[in-house]
Order: C-alpha cells, then sequence, then structure tokens
C-alpha cells in the first residue's frame, strides 16, 4: 500500500524522498481524475457547441489596465503560504514531514521564506500586468462559449464537491465524529462520494443557470466525465487504503509472512477468539462482525489472491494491527483479509464509462444519457454494497447503507426522468 508518494518511490525505486510525504496518494488521484473529467467535459461542450446545442454569452471586460490590490494580496498570501510551509522544509530538515498532517496544522515554518516568497509572487502579477497595460484601459465585449468555463466549473465541482463528501461522511458517522470531530475535520480520507456528488450537482446547476446554458445538455456532457472520474478516484482509494474496502473475506487469511493465503475452515474463528478485544473495539460483538465466504473459481486461479482479498498494509487510516518491523506512520494492517471493493469499482466503472462514451452521441431525447449515468452508476454502487462496510440505518424497519439508499433513489430518479423527458419530447412532435 502506498499511503503517500514516499511509499511509491520507495518501494518501486528505493529512492527515499521525504517531501513526497505531503503528496498524499488518493489526492493525487482525485487530482487526475478532476484534470482527466475537465479534458472530456471541454470535448464533449466543443462538440455540442459545433452542432448549435449551444450559444455563447457575451461579457464586457476592462482590459489594460494595472494590478488591482486585490489581486497583489491574493498572490502575496499564495506566495507566504508556498514559502513559510513548503520552501521552508528544504530548511527545517527531514523530522518535519515524518507527519505531514501535524507539520500543515502547526505553527512550524520560515517566515523570511513566507515574506520573500509573497514578494516575489506580488511582482510577478505586477510584472504580468505591467507588460499587458494600455495607455488607456479599454472595454470590450467577450463572447465565452461554454467550453471556455470548464475551470470554473471543474473548480466549483471540486471545492463544493470535497466539501459536500466530507459532510456527508460526518453525517453518516455521527456519533463517531462527536467523539473525535477532528479526526474527521482534519483527515483527507472519509470522503462519501454521493455527498459530493449531490452538493456539485447543485452548485453547476446554479452555475448553469446564472450563465444562461442549458441544463440537459450540460448534463450529458458531463455524464462520461463523473464515470470515469469515479474510476479514477477509486485507484486513490485502493491505493492509500483510506477504509473504502469490503467486509471480510473469511476464505483467506495472513500468514506470519505478511501475505494472504487460503485459510482453513476454523481460522476465521480462531482468529476472532485470538483478537476479540480488537474485534469487540470495532464492531461490539464478536457475532455480528460482516463477512463471507469466497474462495476464487478455478478458472480464476491465475489471478492473485488480492484481489478477492486482501488486508492494506501500510493503510492510510492505520486500522488493524501493526505489522512486524515497521517504525513509520502507516504501519498497520487488516487481521483478516477483505473484499477489495475498490478495484471492483475501478473495473465495473471503466467498463461503464466505455458503454456511455460509446453511445455519447446516439442518446435521445436530450438528458438522456444523464440518465443513464445515474441509473448505471446507482446500480453499481448498490451491487457494491453488498460486500462493502458501511455504517447501516433504521430506514422504514429496513437496515440500508446510506450509499444504497442513495444508489437506489439515483436509478428510481434516472429512470422517472428518462420517462419524463420522452413523454415531453413525444408532445412536442405532435405539436409540430
Amino acid at each position: 500500500m502506498y499511503p503517500n508518494l514516499y511509499y511509491v518511490f520507495d518501494d518501486l525505486f528505493g529512492i527515499k524522498i521525504g517531501f513526497l510525504r505531503f503528496i498524499n496518494s488518493f489526492g493525487f488521484f482525485v487530482a487526475i481524475a478532476f484534470l482527466v473529467a475537465a479534458a472530456l467535459l471541454a470535448k464533449e461542450l466543443r462538440r455540442k457547441s459545433k452542432e448549435g446545442l449551444f450559444q455563447p454569452t457575451e461579457r464586457k471586460l476592462v482590459v489594460g489596465g494595472p494590478a488591482t490590490p486585490g489581486e497583489l494580496i491574493v498572490n502575496f498570501l499564495l506566495g507566504f503560504l508556498f514559502g513559510f510551509k513548503i520552501l521552508a522544509l528544504f530548511l527545517i530538515g527531514s523530522t518535519a514531514v515524518q507527519d505531514p498532517q501535524a507539520y500543515i496544522f502547526s505553527k512550524n515554518g520560515s517566515l523570511w521564506l513566507g515574506l520573500l516568497t509573497g514578494g516575489f509572487f506580488v511582482w510577478m502579477k505586477w510584472r504580468e500586468r505591467r507588460k499587458q497595460q494600455l495607455k488607456s484601459p479599454e472595454e470590450r465585449t467577450v463572447r465565452i462559449w461554454p467550453h471556455d468555463r470548464v475551470g470554473d466549473i471543474t473548480v466549483i465541482a471540486l471545492i463544493v464537491g470535497l466539501l459536500g463528501a466530507k459532510l456527508f461522511d460526518i453525517f453518516e458517522n455521527w456519533s463517531d465524529f462527536l467523539q473525535h470531530p477532528s479526526d474527521y475535520i482534519f483527515s483527507g480520507g472519509g470522503l462519501t462520494f454521493y455527498g459530493g456528488l449531490i452538493c456539485a450537482a447543485l452548485a453547476i446547476i446554479y452555475y448553469a443557470r446564472k450563465n444562461k446554458f442549458s441544463i440537459r445538455h450540460l448534463a450529458d456532457a458531463i455524464a462520461p466525465s463523473l464515470m470515469i472520474a469515479y474510476a479514477i478516484g477509486r485507484i486513490g482509494c485502493q491505493t492509500a487504503g483510506d477504509g473504502d474496502w469490503g467486509i471480510y473475506n473469511s476464505a483467506y487469511k495472513v500468514d506470519s509472512t505478511n501475505h494472504v493465503v487460503l485459510a482453513q475452515p476454523t481460522d476465521f474463528k480462531d482468529t476472532v477468539s485470538s483478537r476479540a478485544s480488537y474485534f469487540l473495539q470495532h464492531y461490539g460483538s464478536l457475532d455480528s462482525i460482516p463477512h463471507k465466504s469466497f474462495e476464487k473459481p478455478g478458472f480464476l486461479g491465475f489471478l492473485p489472491n488480492w484481489m478477492v482479498a486482501f488486508h492494506y498494509p501500510h493503510n492510510v487510516n492505520k486500522t488493524g494491527v501493526p505489522i512486524a518491523d515497521c517504525n513509520d506512520m502507516y504501519c498497520n494492517r487488516l487481521v483478516i483479509p477483505v473484499f477489495p471493493t475498490p478495484l471492483y469499482e475501478i473495473l465495473f466503472c471503466t467498463v461503464l464509462f466505455f458503454i456511455l462514451w460509446a453511445v455519447r452521441k446516439k442518446m435521445r431525447p436530450y438528458g438522456a444519457l444523464f440518465c443513464l449515468y445515474l441509473i448505471l452508476n446507482g446500480f453499481e454502487r448498490f451491487l457494491i454494497e453488498k460486500i462493502r462496510v458501511n455504517n447501516r440505518m433504521n430506514f422504514l424497519g429496513m437496515h440500508p447503507t446510506q450509499a444504497e439508499v442513495i444508489s437506489f433513489g439515483l436509478m428510481i430518479a434516472g429512470a422517472a426522468i428518462w420517462i419524463f423527458l420522452l413523454q415531453k419530447n413525444r408532445a412536442n412532435l405532435r405539436k409540430v
């Protein structure tokens, strides 16, 4: 497992670069997911604009003016933070990066480097505007197409989506949050995808209405991007071991060499008994430990064991039992291997992306592609929840997970909106 890029370079190349501890594996793949999604969205919006499905909006801009005080202040603050925290690492030494999270939220840093870098950022912005400055600033009217706004849409989705994902995770684990609030607020993990999707969708709908372009066409354009971004994001979950794994697979165990091997029929009960205090702490009872026994079928014998049972060594959540001879921050592995559900979602959602991408030009009426996305996404997540670890709710006498309720709702919503769009399209054709 690679909680951050330091572990990647150390394991693959034998190179120890302390600074890489600050690049979390999960965050790294989330960033890639957003970049890929933005590129695909821009491509789709350009295609739809050429087909006449979008029209540009006009905006008046003042060009040729000097840098404003607000721009200079923002650039100083960005430069100061970069110098105070990041550049200071080269002076403070390797001990500061042993616990990146503690360093980021501490007062440690270099004041003079912060001031120097802040001043440099201010000079760069002033110089940039100075080169573009005119004798007399002019007001110009520019035409802005939807694909020109992909940067804005991506930033909105990133900020609002991450906040929504964090809030939904807190609501889902409310009792534990009240006991350990800082573990949730300052943690890079603990993000609920559907919370991010719902909150980001509402923010983007508001932005689209404000800038007067079709929400239906935007939804169709963004559907494939959402699916592949989710698949890429799950690579980060699998790599970092952020807790989005499945229930225990009792057909396997972790041996003395820290490898996953086939278990004997009594191994699961023996492990639970020998680690009773651990399981009681996490589940409250030795009789309510979620698990299934699934052994690889013979025709899939060539697959490595970790594809059906993985113990997530060095997981970023620090969950499980200590790994022998490990003296780093992340020295835990799961007691019993679990189903690697992030891996399954990576594969499943990649296939679904190619399906959406293949039919994107053929789906009618407009908006149907996004409806198909809602149905496929909900179906995929509903299935995976059957073997995934999650807190369960008491809902109408049933005990589904939050994700099961939302994914089922997405499937119903996708089907209902699709039927509505079909009926509306037929009514419009009859009028013609």
